[in-house]
C-alpha cells in the first residue's frame, strides 16, 4: 500500500511553544519575601540551564539583582497548583502589556498556589515542597535576546544560571542508583501552546540511553561539592 507524505502549509503562529517542561521560579523580592513564578521557556546543558524572561518581569528583576533562584519543576499532578499562578505577577504596580493580557498583582505565591516553602540550602529564595525536583541556581551570565530589533530591545532576556544543588523525590530516583532519576516514574508538567500537559510512555527505545550518564558529568559538579551552604 502507498504511503502519502503529509503537505506542509505555511502559518505564522503568535507563540512556538511546542512543548517543554513548566518550571517554577522562586526568587527573593526587595523586601525579602519569597517570589514564584511558572515559566515554560527554559533548556540544560549539563548544570547549567538558560531561561527566556521578559526582562521587566519581577523573576528576571529579582534574579538579575540578587544573582540566585530555585529551579522547581512540578509534576503533572501540580497543574491545579500552577495553574492558580496563572494571570498573576509581583510586580507592583502590574507592567502594562501584562495589565493587557488580564494579569493582577498577588504578593503571596507560594499562598496563592497553595504550595509550601522550605529553606534552601546555598541560596536566599526556598524551595518548593512539593515539586519533586529542586535545583538551587546561581546567574552566571545575562544574554540579550532580540536586540537587534529596535521594537523588540530590552524587553527579553536569557539568562544563564549554574545549578550548585539537585533535590528530588525519593519516589522518581531510579532504583539502585544514587544519583540517577528513572524517566518511567518522573512525570513532569509540559506546555504545549499555553496548555497543560503531562508526559506519556516511551515511544520508541532511544539508542541514546546506551551511552552511560557518569560520562555526561562535567566540571560544574564538582564545583557545586565545593559551594558551602550558607542555611542551617
Amino acid at each position: 500500500m502507498a504511503m502519502t507524505t503529509p503537505s506542509h502549509t505555511r502559518i505564522e503562529p503568535g507563540i512556538l511553544y511546542f512543548g517543554t517542561p513548566v518550571v517554577l521560579i522562586s526568587t527573593l523580592n526587595e523586601d525579602g519575601s519569597a517570589n514564584l513564578a511558572p515559566m515554560s521557556s527554559a533548556f540544560w546543558l549539563g548544570w547549567r540551564a538558560v531561561l527566556g524572561l521578559g526582562a521587566r518581569s519581577k523573576t528576571a528583576q529579582n534574579l538579575l539583582r540578587t544573582r540566585e533562584g530555585v529551579l522547581n519543576l512540578p509534576s503533572d499532578s501540580l497543574a491545579p497548583a500552577v495553574d492558580r499562578l496563572a494571570l498573576t505577577t509581583g510586580s507592583d504596580p502590574v507592567p502594562p502589556t501584562k495589565r493587557r493580557r488580564g494579569y493582577h498583582f498577588v504578593a503571596d505565591k507560594f499562598g496563592r498556589a497553595g504550595l509550601t516553602p522550605v529553606a534552601s540550602e546555598t541560596v536566599g529564595p526556598p524551595r518548593v515542597a512539593e515539586c519533586p525536583v529542586n535545583m538551587e541556581v546561581v546567574v552566571e551570565g545575562v544574554h540579550p535576546v532580540a536586540d537587534d530589533d529596535e521594537a523588540q530591545r530590552g524587553g527579553i532576556v536569557a539568562i544563564e544560571v549554574r545549578v550548585q544543588r539537585v533535590y528530588v523525590h525519593e519516589e522518581i530516583r531510579m532504583a539502585g542508583t544514587a544519583d540517577r532519576i528513572d524517566p518511567d516514574a518522573w512525570r513532569p508538567l509540559i506546555m504545549s501552546f499555553q496548555k497543560l500537559y503531562g508526559l506519556g510512555p516511551q515511544v520508541h527505545p532511544s539508542t541514546l540511553a546506551r551511552i552511560p550518564e557518569h560520562l555526561y558529568r562535567g566540571p560544574d559538579i564538582e564545583r557545586a561539592r565545593e559551594t558551602a551552604a550558607t542555611t542551617g
